[in-house]
């Protein structure tokens, strides 16, 4: 980035922006989004965060948490002692 791009003023009106309400927004130029595209359409998580997502069901998930305290360290704590119990080591 350079120099004068730094030095560029948006002429954006921003108060006039802020008060505009959604109706007010012309999408004429994004194309409607059909069944076709969902149907073909993937979920991408970069891959720092991929290794951080995991499904819990609802119920066990509502459980965890009542237990109070930081309730993701003690799903690791249970995950950990499980793979421990197994006579494995967990990758660190």
């Amino acid at each position: 980035m350079s120099d004068k791009d730094l030095s560029n003023t948006s002429r954006t009106n921003w108060v006039a922006l802020e008060a505009m309400n959604d109706e007010g927004i012309d999408y004429s130029d994004i194309p409607p989004l059909t069944e076709e595209f969902f149907e073909k359409a993937t979920l991408r998580i970069p891959a720092s965060q991929a290794q951080r997502v995991v499904q819990i069901e609802p119920d066990a998930l509502e459980w965890f948490q009542a237990q109070g305290g930081e309730y993701k360290a003690l799903i690791n704590s249970i995950l950990r002692h499980h793979i421990e119990s197994q006579g494995e080591q967990p990758a660190v």
